[in-house]
């Protein structure tokens, strides 16, 4: 597995570079932004590794000009900024998963491996997820539901890939919330059903056949029956 690393700081690169040579991760080093661009678009990897504060061109507008520019590898920011709206700003910009620093090397492992087994498990040769009617067209980060167009926002959209990748699975709204947004379920939130909502009257309103359901007490989940 190939990583490329943006991360301006010598001590955090060096920790992280050995520690993942260690586990047998080839990585690759890019100091600021712009170097981080030129890396990740000419550079085959497996996985980008981004901070958010780096010189000449910030994490968040990286990951965003990268994923514009057609680039579809996971990204996991890494960084200090840890509030909701830190990582919310991370998602909209296309990342795949967020980690605050300071960090346990077990944890971001985890969080690699997680991200490498879900994109592994995705990669099709048509980049397609279908179920049913529905598809997901992981390149275009687009969606249709027979000859019907569905406009998503991005987290609609990864709420639903969530959803189709886990097909079948009752999916409960702290595994939502955590894997969507990466936030810990708070109870008094309904952000979860909210969404859920959403697609439904995107999904589901105007075909006889439902496919989000509701597990009551548990949790959602997407299928065809």
């Amino acid at each position: 597995m190939k990583i490329l690393l943006i991360e301006d700081e010598p001590k955090v690169v060096e920790f992280i570079k050995k520690g993942l040579e260690e586990k047998g991760y080839e990585t690759e080093v890019a100091y600021d932004g712009q170097m981080g661009e030129r890396l990740a678009l000419k550079g085959k990897y497996d996985l980008i590794i981004l901070d958010v504060i780096l010189p000449h061109l910030n994490g968040y507008e990286l990951c965003k000009r990268l994923r514009e520019k057609g680039l579809q590898i996971p990204i996991l920011m890494l960084t200090a900024l840890g509030t909701t709206e830190d990582k919310v700003s991370g998602f909209d910009a296309g990342a795949d998963d967020y980690l605050v620093k300071p960090f346990e090397f077990a944890e971001l492992l985890a969080r690699i491996r997680a991200l490498s087994k879900r994109s592994s498990g995705l990669i099709q040769t048509s980049r397609l997820i279908k179920m049913a009617d529905l598809v997901l067209d992981l390149d275009k980060k687009s969606a249709c539901r027979g000859d019907k167009s569905i406009e998503l926002t991005a987290k609609e959209f990864a709420l639903l890939e969530f959803l189709m990748v886990n097909k079948g699975r009752v999916l409960s709204r702290a595994d939502i919330a955590e894997k969507v947004w990466d936030i810990t379920f708070d109870t008094g939130t309904n952000v979860v059903d909210v969404y859920i909502n959403i697609l439904r009257k995107k999904i589901d309103k105007d075909f006889e056949h439902k496919l989000i359901h509701t597990k009551i007490g548990h949790g959602y989940y997407i299928n065809e029956t």
